[in-house]
């Protein structure tokens, strides 16, 4: 006699399961909201970003719901208007960081792994690695942006050079582990392919610390962004930049002109925590 299961009794157990990925995936909601503003925001603007309004240095509350600088221009717009700028300067720089180390720590991984000698070329990238961390990244943003300017495919690929060895060791490393396990020897004996090894067992492993990395990498490349803006060596004015305003507004806060400043830091420091949090919630997901 067959055994049959009622549909309503699997209903229960299909909603719990639903119910737990919904928790499971809400620390990404702040990240959600962020790509949204960032998407949608610049276009419903109540002033234009990039042009003074009546008066400067308007308190917050009324028609200025985050005031206006000492410039006369609104601070909630440029904040908004900012948003969309320094994610995607950030997500790019975050992206080529990522796959570039990936590439870059994979092929040194595999020509140090066994006890192999790397050759000339692979010592001087492994050495050219070293001086880019040992090099305090502003310097390395500020001395890229100085040759070939302020726009923002340079400060994308400016920092994007400053943060790939960051990626690339954690990929050679990994890649050295898991080229020396043994299941590698048993399948090599096998007759695996060195490619099928790693399509199949190095690379999956291998990127595994790169993209638990992914928020420290984004964190980095939005502050470093924020500071080139801050220094001045960021996108140029009139462009809204939440570095640029930071510093345009730093000189107020003494003289009780907190709200300049205050919005576009709140603005950097929540986009880090959310992007923390959705990577978290993303590896979680992953090692399920």
């Amino acid at each position: 006699m067959a055994l049959t299961i009622s549909p309503e009794l699997l209903r229960p157990a299909r909603t719990r399961i639903s119910v737990r990925s919904v928790v499971r995936w809400l620390p990404a909601l702040p990240l959600v909201i962020l790509l949204l503003i960032a998407l949608v925001g610049p276009t419903m603007l109540p002033f234009d970003p990039a042009r003074t309004v009546d008066q400067s240095s308007i308190p917050p509350g009324g028609t200025y719901w985050f005031g206006t600088d000492a410039s006369g221009l609104d601070v909630y717009s440029r904040t908004i208007a900012a948003t969309r700028l320094d994610l995607i300067i950030a997500g790019s720089v975050t992206l080529l960081a990522t796959a570039g180390g990936c590439a870059l720590g994979l092929l040194l991984g595999m020509n140090e792994s066994h006890g192999g000698v790397p050759g000339l070329g692979a010592r001087g990238v492994s050495r050219l690695l070293d001086l880019l961390q040992a090099v305090p990244p502003m310097l390395v943003g500020l001395v890229v942006v100085a040759f070939f300017g302020t726009s923002t495919l340079t400060i994308v690929l400016a920092i994007a050079v400053i943060l790939l060895p960051l990626q690339a060791r954690l990929v050679r490393t990994e890649t050295m582990r898991v080229r020396s396990e043994a299941y590698l020897d048993a399948a090599r004996l096998a007759g695996e392919s060195e490619l099928g090894l790693t399509r199949r067992h190095v690379l999956p492993n291998a990127i595994d610390p790169a993209l638990t990395n992914l928020s420290l990498i984004f964190a980095v490349a939005i502050i470093i962004t924020a500071g080139l803006g801050f220094v001045g060596a960021g996108v140029p004015p009139p462009t809204a930049e939440w570095g640029a305003m930071i510093a345009a507004g730093a000189a107020d806060v003494q003289a009780g002109r907190w709200w300049a400043a205050t919005f576009p830091s709140l603005a950097l420091a929540l986009s880090v925590a959310a992007v923390a949090m959705a990577n978290q919630a993303f590896l979680r997901h992953r090692r399920r």
